[in-house]
């Protein structure tokens, strides 16, 4: 068995997902809106386009170890 999450942008294929699931093909578990994954969903949402590049980390991880 494989699980798979959606994201459904139209209303349409939600319909065909509940008709395969009345048709025992498919089982459809809804989530629990848990506060914790919202929050993190909201921080990646807000730092999208501001993800450090490889050698911004590897800087950090510099001076880091030099204060140790």
């Amino acid at each position: 068995m494989n699980v798979l999450t959606i994201n459904i942008l139209n209303p349409k294929a939600e319909m065909l997902l509940e008709n395969l699931a009345d048709l025992q093909l498919i089982a459809i578990k809804s989530k629990k809106n848990n506060p914790f994954l919202q929050v993190v969903e909201r921080l990646r949402k807000k730092n999208e386009g501001n993800i450090p590049s490889l050698e911004e980390i590897t800087n950090e991880v510099e001076i880091v170890r030099a204060k140790k």
